[in-house]
């Protein structure tokens, strides 16, 4: 069976390319080709018909040389690697949510040009994030240190979206050779205020180590520690980035909420990170 591959999604963009680059080398990690794709999106409403032609023509040519820098600067990475490039049309973010179900991981910048900007900085990667139905790495900063540290957050262990980061950052933590920790931030904000407070649960530090011991017995090489601390899960996950090579969070589902979306701590550490993120959806 042919694995998978790595889609990452570029626009020409410097944030794009160092996407590619990354994605480019998660590949080779995992042995699996890497598709790059760029998005033509529609034309604004407002855009007189005659100039459509030219302006279609010009965006389409303008993507085209992004995909071939962006394969260019893969194959600088993974010389051996398998490229397959894509020109496809649509909303960028839901085209990129669409395309990554057949992907193994869908990787892209935390902001660009305008193909992936869209209204709000970031929103393209944070749809793709909150919708694809596999783990997104959204690639901040330059991404090029290596610290030897993958970080999981594990909001309570007890969630389906726990396991889901806690089974993602191991295997990811073995595939590079490096160490992991399991960190656990406890917070709650005053009721009706803007004042919040920390406060630890007794049993928090026993109920994470019981949630690592089985990933334990799996990985039995492999480096592991947990860390439980009273502080907004947010700003710990952001701090900690600096020293990662990558920060995973599970997706967590919300009750009576038919479509995915991004909890408080997600959208504060995608804000504030300083390396990638990966974003791993349950099931």
């Amino acid at each position: 069976m042919t694995a998978k591959p790595i889609v990452t999604g570029v626009d020409g963009s410097e944030e794009s390319l160092r996407a590619a680059a990354w994605a480019a080398q998660e590949a080779e990690l995992r042995h699996t080709p890497l598709v790059i794709v760029s998005v033509l999106p529609p034309l604004p409403w407002l855009t007189p018909p005659e100039s459509v032609p030219a302006l279609t023509t010009a965006a389409r040519e303008g993507l085209e040389l992004a995909l071939a820098m962006a394969a260019e600067r893969a194959k600088e990475q993974v010389a051996a690697l398998k490229v397959e490039t894509e020109l496809l049309s649509g909303r960028p973010g839901q085209v990129l949510a669409e395309r990554a179900a057949e992907a193994s991981m869908l990787v892209v910048s935390s902001s660009g040009a305008d193909g992936f900007a869209a209204a709000t900085p970031g929103s393209v990667s944070r749809y793709a994030a909150a919708h694809a139905p596999c783990p997104v790495v959204v690639v901040r900063g330059e991404a090029t240190a290596t610290h030897r540290e993958v970080v999981v957050g594990v909001s309570d262990p007890d969630l389906p979206d726990a396991a889901a980061a806690l089974g993602f950052g191991f295997a990811e933590a073995a595939l590079r050779g490096t160490r992991l920790v399991a960190v656990s931030a406890w917070y709650w904000p005053v009721a009706g205020g803007r004042v919040g407070h920390a406060q630890l649960p007794g049993d928090a530090p026993r109920r994470l180590t019981e949630a690592l011991a089985s990933y334990r017995v799996r990985y039995p090489g492999l480096e592991v520690s947990g860390d439980v601390v009273s502080a907004h899960p947010g700003r710990v996950l952001a701090g900690a980035s600096t020293r990662a090579d990558l920060v995973v969070l599970g997706r967590p589902e919300v009750p009576g909420q038919t479509t995915a979306g991004l909890g408080s701590v997600t959208h504060a550490v995608l804000n504030h990170a300083h390396g990638p993120v990966a974003i791993i959806p349950i099931g």
